[in-house]
């Protein structure tokens, strides 16, 4: 993997990391969030956070945590 290519793998994965923080603090769990591998794998690499699938609850959870943030 190139220095650039890391680069960005490190900044996916440091972004990630931040908004599994931030939905924990609201109360939030996606399991399936990560970092898409497929999408750096290119030539020039478009990192992508995949958020994942969740089931009603958490989405219903996820909503309700964006609508406390937004007043």
């Amino acid at each position: 993997m190139t220095d650039d290519k890391n680069a960005l793998l490190q900044q996916a994965e440091a972004a990630r990391d931040e908004l599994n923080a931030a939905l924990t603090a609201a109360g939030v769990v996606l399991p399936s969030l990560g970092v898409d591998v497929l999408s750096y794998a290119d030539q020039h690499p478009l990192v992508l956070v995949e958020l994942g699938r969740c089931n009603v609850p958490t989405a219903k959870a996820l909503a309700a945590a964006l609508r406390a943030g937004a007043t």
